[in-house]
Parts: structure tokens; sequence; C-alpha cells
């Protein structure tokens, strides 16, 4: 009887905890940071480490279709204080929120008025020669496309689930003829629209990854009596429906640059009268892959390795899905042995 009675309470906090999460979300405060930059809605925030162990720091750039907070979800799961404890200085450039007024802002836009005038804060904020840029999604496409044109001293370029080559759609391969011919002209619809709302974009998103949205809800409730995992998911799905608007100028050029002409991989990207060719690159360059990614697959990301000039260059693959970054409040061992022999200590 007890054995029936126990089962009933577990069934009971079960239900109780799933209600719970899904009604009463929680609330983090995150890492302590200071704004040290700012234009438009764009922030560059600063993350002091405890103990300043490397000379060079880092620069986080995320998505502009998502807020960063994944980098930051709660104390045992913060990829920017994992690298705070391991004595790196990082920066973050948030794009904030765009609204109506920058309908007419450009992917080209972004490398120009926001990373590179971001990387020269960094560098003068820091006092540092040289700087490691890590990009994520598409503020990797972004961190690429700065990389290819800029003079600023990058040494370390990472790339974490970056797409590179847009011709490659391993699951809608009969998406890539018409999305792909030279008539295709979608330019009417961006611009009558001028702003992509975030609804949209998560729509797209979901289309691609997964349609049918009930598999979390399922591992919610197989879980719902344990507190310290429903925060956790609270968290983790709050920030999967924090998709930003995109203005109808940059997914004009994301899709007539990148997904029509493939403009990384064929050539042909000019920014700021700068041809944006992936050869430019030096650095010394990590590239992250998901063997499990179905927004950002491992075909997509892999032809960077070819085309840059980088004479240090690795390829890491994950077996994780597309917000997989850090583990246990550590930096994953590839990123921290990686980044640390090619950083210069203080010591």
């Amino acid at each position: 009887m007890n054995k029936y009675i126990e089962k009933a309470k577990k069934e009971v906090q079960r239900w109780s905890g799933f209600s719970k999460t899904l009604t009463n979300p929680t609330t983090y405060s995150g890492v302590p940071r200071e704004a040290i930059w700012k234009k438009n809605k764009a922030t560059l925030w600063y993350y002091e480490p405890p103990i300043k162990n490397y000379s060079i720091p880092i620069l986080l750039v995320y998505s502009i279709i998502n807020q960063p907070d994944i980098l930051d979800l709660d104390p045992e799961n913060s990829l920017i204080q994992a690298f705070l404890d391991d004595g790196y200085e990082v920066y973050l450039l948030d794009f904030g929120i765009p609204g109506y007024e920058d309908r007419e802002l450009t992917l080209n836009d972004y490398v120009t008025k926001y990373i590179e005038k971001g990387v020269g804060r960094v560098l003068t904020h820091s006092g540092a020669d040289e700087i490691s840029v890590m990009g994520f999604c598409l503020g990797g496409t972004l961190a690429a496309m700065h990389a290819s044109v800029t003079d600023q001293p990058i040494k370390n370029l990472i790339l974490s689930l970056t797409p590179i080559d847009f011709h490659v759609f391993p699951n809608f391969n009969r998406w890539k003829k018409p999305l792909t011919e030279k008539n295709t002209n979608f330019d009417p619809i961006f611009d009558s629209i001028s702003l992509i709302p975030s609804p949209f974009i998560e729509g797209g998103i979901r289309l691609i990854t997964t349609p049918i949205y009930f598999s979390p809800y399922l591992s919610l409730l197989n879980r719902a009596y344990d507190d310290q995992y429903t925060v956790k998911w609270s968290r983790m799905n709050d920030w999967t429906k924090s998709h930003i608007p995109i203005s109808g100028a940059a997914l004009k050029q994301l899709f007539n640059d990148f997904v029509r002409d493939n403009k990384l991989i064929n050539g042909g990207l000019v920014i700021d009268e700068k041809d944006a060719n992936l050869s430019n690159i030096k650095a010394n360059l990590l590239v992250v892959g998901s063997q499990f990614d179905k927004l950002v697959p491992p075909e997509q990301i892999r032809p960077v390795m070819d085309l840059v000039s980088s004479k240090d260059k690795t390829f890491h693959m994950l077996k994780m899905g597309h917000a997989s970054l850090s583990i246990d409040g550590k930096l994953p061992p590839y990123l921290s042995e990686w980044l640390s022999l090619r950083s210069h200590s203080t010591e």
C-alpha cells in the first residue's frame, strides 16, 4: 500500500510541477556586467574575470534573430561565466531588438557599423594588442564576413554552428532549385513588410527543425517533479521563444547574397567597397559543427575550412543539438584547450 501511496504522491508532484513551470516563469539576474558602448539598439557588454589569466580578450557575437540569453542561462549553464572562471576578459555584442526605423539595416551594416566598431572598442577598453572573436549561428556568419574585410588584429576566430554554404539543404533538397534560380525575386515582399516580425522567424525555424513541437513538453512532464530540472527547462524554453524581428533589408540580403547567390562560397560579396572573400581570413580558426543540428547541419559549416587562408585551423564535431554550449558550468574541453594554447598568458 505504501508503494502505491508514494507513486500517487509523485504523480501529484509531477503534474503540479508541470503546471507551475508553464505558468510561473523563473528569473535569473545573470553575471554582473557593464555596458561600455552603445549604438542604436546595440550594447557592448563587458564582463570582468575574478583573475585575469590571459591578455587576449574574447568578443562574443550572437545571432541577429535570437537574444543572447543562452550564453548566460543560469549559474550552472553560463558560457560567459565559464570563460570568466578560466580567466578571460569577456565582451558580448548584443545587437538588441530592431524596430521599424531599422528596416534598412543590412548585414553589411551589422559588420561595418557594429562589429567593426565593437572590436575597436574592445581593443581600446582592454588595452590588448589582439582579440579573439567567437560567433554563434548567423552571428558567426557576420563574424566571418568581418574577418574577411578587416585590418583589425583578430588572432583567433571561433565559428560555432555557423552557416557558410547556403546551397546545402539536406532536409529540403526540393527547395534548393526554386530558391537558387536567378529569376527568383522576393524583394517586393521583403520591402513591403519592412520588418519581419518575430513570430515569422520562429515559424520558419520550427519548419526546419521541429514542425511538431511536442517533445520538450513531454520531457518536462517526464521530470516535472525535479525542481532543478524544471527551472533549467523553463529558462531554456523561454530562450527558444525569444526570437526577435529582422529588418527587411537584412533578410533581403540574406536571401539574395547567400541563399540564392551563395557568395560566401562563390565569391562576389562586397562590404564597404572591399572584397569579402573568405580567403582573406588568416586568423587561427576553430570551426564547430553539431552532428544532430537540424537548423545548421555540418554540411553548411565545413566548407569554410577549405576557403580560409588560416594555417592553424581545426574542425570539431559535437554530438549535441544547436543550443549546446557549456558543460556543467565549465568550458567544453575542446574549446578550453584550443583557446588557451592560442591566448597569451598573463603569467
